[in-house]
């Protein structure tokens, strides 16, 4: 249930808008000015702010300018409430960093619909990668949930960079962004050419990419996604560095140490051929064999294709690592 602070020096009307909105299932706080409101903010921070413009003490245009500049708030939603109409004070509620405005008198309908559209485009957006446009965490989470609560079987795949520290430390992270935004496009392409249905594809973050899909598409999906992103990362690197193969970065004690061109590690665990508890399960499954594939020069891929009886053998015989890959 989100919560909407309401801030309105009119208490009928602030009444107003706090029943309606309750009566769609939200919680309201009510202030009834700019300051009132920060003390309230300070306390419980809610996930959208509906602001009057004129106000006493502090108004909403400089409470929305206070709510931008503090990094608690500065993602907090919020919609400008005025009865002014003229484009430019439109013009100057935006510019404060408002989501949205509206005018009264309003409809009670328009106002919730507004709330509501600006509480999605607001989660929307934090769930997606601001670098690459893909998912984030809590969409991958809940992909992977879902897909293991069916019956259908599918294939996990977490994908990583290998050596980019070194790439970072040699060209700076401008250039490490670059390096991110080639893999997520790699991955992307890989994923439309895809005979079938078209794979989850979700940034963990950093280096981290997590892919899901069928497990007869993998194959075809990782070795397509590591051409792609081959030929492309070489541009990303200097010539010479390219010629020497190698990344040359001197270390705190004044000693050269080489690392290889950056590449791409891609680890798999698919469901089907052996059973998970749960879906955290396949994602580490998937995790240890991407530390599988990091064990090859350059980029790799490595399948998790134990069965429950190979696992099950494996640890009648007390073995302590048990990893059968295909790279």
């Amino acid at each position: 249930m989100s919560t909407v602070l309401v801030v309105d020096d009119d208490l009928d009307i602030a009444r107003f808008i706090e029943i309606n909105l309750r009566l769609e299932g939200f919680d309201v706080l009510l202030a009834h000015d700019g300051e009132e409101a920060l003390a309230i903010i300070a306390d419980t921070l809610p996930d959208l702010a509906l602001l009057d413009v004129m106000m006493p003490r502090i108004d909403g245009v400089e409470l929305c300018r206070r709510l931008r500049s503090d990094p608690l708030t500065a993602s907090l939603p919020v919609i400008m409430l005025t009865a002014k109409s003229l484009s430019a004070d439109k013009v100057v509620g935006l510019t404060a960093g408002a989501d949205d405005y509206i005018i009264k008198p309003f409809d009670t309908l328009e106002l919730v619909a507004r709330v509501r559209s600006t509480l999605r485009r607001n989660a929307e957006m934090r769930a997606v990668s601001p670098l690459t446009g893909l998912p984030g965490n809590h969409r991958i989470n809940e992909e992977i949930a879902a897909r293991a609560a069916s019956d259908q079987p599918f294939a996990v795949c977490h994908v990583d960079l290998d050596n980019f520290k070194a790439f970072n430390d040699r060209y700076g992270w401008l250039r490490g962004d670059d390096v991110i935004t080639l893999l997520a496009a790699a991955l992307k392409q890989a994923g439309a050419e895809v005979r079938g249905g078209v794979p989850f594809i979700g940034h963990v973050g950093g280096d981290d990419f997590v892919v899901i899909c069928t497990p007869d598409e993998v194959e075809q999906f990782a070795s397509r996604t590591l051409a792609l992103f081959d030929t492309g990362v070489r541009g990303l690197h200097d010539v010479e560095d390219v010629a020497n193969g190698y990344i040359s970065i001197v270390d705190r004690q004044g000693n050269e140490r080489r690392f290889p061109l950056v590449s791409v590690s891609i680890g798999v665990a698919m469901t089907g051929r052996r059973t998970f508890r749960d879906h955290r399960e396949i994602v580490a499954v998937a995790t240890e064999m991407k530390g599988v594939a990091k064990g090859t020069m350059g980029s790799a891929v490595a399948i998790d294709r134990r069965t429950d009886a190979s696992v099950a053998a494996a640890l009648a015989a007390g073995a302590t690592e048990t990893t059968s890959a295909e790279g």
